[in-house]
């Protein structure tokens, strides 16, 4: 039997007609413009703009109300470049690219991880869009050259990039982190970091072993223990379905908020820099203040560009699963903005920096004397670019969080149960709204560096974790298929990395810019192992 389905094609909204896993019947509709569909518009369609007829008074009709459609299936081929190709031009409105650069993207290979979810899709349609701003920088310049992605490297890029040749990197969860079952739900733990530990223990009252932790949850609902351990200072999510997410005022306020949100920066023409043929970003000054994990993708992938990337955490704080992975071409260094002799450092390489990447909570620079207008003073011009989880505006927008959290809070692991037809809680795959945030990261920084080329104002940007998710439900679905699997010997480059820890093999680039593409000019390095200064 045919499943009518709502699809978009080319920018027009299209029935498809899933006849089988390798037929696929397209019906033309009727041509919309971005008013009928505002997911075009890179804004978050609320719930009663999901709900609507698509296509406005004069439509034909098709409900999409998530309730009642049927699921979006890919398993056609064609499909899967499809949707990440209407992705890619969801990300494109919502940081002024054309639409069309959409179609100056060649999508390659058919490889799905399996989710109600585009998160291949999503992966390559978000380092597309980091691709395609570097190449138009290029093509400010006279030179027009393509992007293309690959499905199976991008999905593996949301992984790990690095693998170990002789050594091991440590557990990537924390012994009582996880998932477990309240007095009427679940929620789910988040104890990487040992202060978060000692908060969540303390609320719970009890011994740091999964054993004793699942009992004392057992005797909490679940919103009075994550009310509990966020004020107490740790991190927890309880399991919410999608109905309730969009009802929750947080919900309500993200759904409001625009993909990538452009603010204005102070005027700063900078028509000096030129971006270089071979290494496009050689030049530019990166200042990373970000942490796991969605600021050091983006600035990964800038330094795989040939940017200049100093990361600056505090003393004491250590990523040692994350640090191998992220920190290829970086200089990592430390300083201490409680001190005085520290802040001059800080201030003295703000104001060479040409972007600043920053991940804490909206209020932790302000707190130290480094507000949004006191960083344009330092460092006119600016392009400033942050994230956090939860969004900028609503109750919990200083809400401290992470991507797994925030599945649990926004209704994907909930959805991800009903697929498939689990007892317990389904998150995504792979940490894909932390992955995938950092390439918008970092293709807002290109269109502020651009800007500024022109002379233009806009050089702010804020993202989150919360309102990328927002992409995936906009295309919630079917995606079987042909999962990648673990990466293989051929999936890696031949250059064997020498990091601090041993030697490695990266993972080739996901992506080409015509006939180039990233490498880093140093191997991964501890946090705190540099100088805080620039090389040049």
């Amino acid at each position: 039997m045919d499943k009518p389905l709502a699809g978009y094609m080319s920018g027009l909204p299209f029935r498809a007609n899933m006849r089988s896993k390798d037929t696929c019947e397209w019906t033309l509709i009727q041509l919309a413009s971005s008013t009928d569909f505002p997911m075009l518009t890179g804004r978050s369609p609320s719930r009663r703009t999901r709900r609507r007829r698509i296509g406005g008074r004069r439509g034909v009709g098709i409900n999409v109300d998530r309730a009642s459609r049927p699921h979006l299936s890919t398993g056609n081929h064609c499909m899967t470049r499809n949707i990440s190709r209407l992705l890619l031009k969801d990300i494109a409105a919502s940081i002024g690219l054309a639409p069309e650069v959409a179609d100056r993207v060649a999508f390659r290979g058919n490889d799905r991880l399996p989710s109600c979810f585009p998160v291949t899709q999503l992966a390559a349609a978000t380092i597309g869009a980091a691709c395609r701003a570097v190449a138009d920088l290029l093509e400010a310049d006279g030179l027009s050259l393509p992007v293309a992605v690959d499905h199976r490297l991008a999905s593996l890029w949301f992984r790990f990039s690095i693998r170990p040749q002789g050594w091991t990197l440590p557990a990537a969860w924390d012994a009582i982190a996880g998932d477990y079952r309240a007095r009427d739900g679940w929620i789910k733990l988040h104890t990487n970091a040992a202060h978060h530990k000692r908060a969540a223990l303390a609320v719970l009252g009890c011994s740091a072993t999964r054993e004793m932790v699942a009992e004392a949850v057992a005797g909490w609902t679940s919103d009075a223990l994550e009310q509990e351990i966020v004020t107490a200072g740790g991190c927890a999510a309880r399991l919410r379905g999608r109905a309730a997410w969009e009802s929750h005022p947080q919900g309500r306020a993200v759904s409001r908020e625009p993909l990538i949100l452009c603010d204005m920066g102070s005027s700063g023409n900078d028509r000096r820099w030129r971006p270089d043929r071979d290494r496009p970003l050689a030049g530019l000054c990166v200042l990373d203040l970000t942490r796991i994990l969605a600021g050091p993708v983006a600035t990964r992938f800038l330094a795989g560009w040939g940017a200049q990337v100093l990361r600056i955490d505090p003393p004491g704080w250590e990523e040692p699963v994350m640090a191998p992975d992220v920190t290829p071409g970086k200089r990592c260094a430390r300083l201490d903005l409680q001190d005085p002799g520290d802040r001059a450092t800080f201030e003295r390489l703000l104001s060479r920096a040409d972007i600043l990447v920053h991940g804490y909570r909206a209020d932790a620079l302000d707190h130290l004397g480094y507000d949004a207008d006191a960083r344009q003073v330092i460092r006119p011009g600016l392009v400033d670019v942050s994230l956090d989880a939860y969004g900028h505006s609503g109750p919990w927008a200083r809400r401290r969080g992470f991507d797994s959290l925030v599945q649990f809070s926004s209704g994907i692991a909930a959805n991800g149960m009903t697929w498939r037809g689990s007892e317990a809680p389904v998150s995504l795959p792979v940490q894909a709204l932390d992955h995938a945030t950092g390439y918008l990261m970092a293709a807002a920084a290109m269109r502020g560096v651009a800007a500024r080329r022109r002379g233009e104002r806009t050089t702010q940007f804020r993202l989150s974790l919360a309102r990328t998710a927002e992409l995936l439900f906009a295309y919630e679905g079917d995606y079987g298929g042909d999962a990648p699997g673990d990466a293989g010997f051929g999936d890696f480059s031949g250059v064997q990395e020498t990091t601090a820890w041993g030697p490695a093999l990266r993972l080739r680039p996901p992506a080409t810019i015509g006939d180039i593409a990233m490498h880093w000019a140093s191997p991964a390095v501890p946090l705190g192992s540099g100088r805080a200064e620039w090389t040049d």
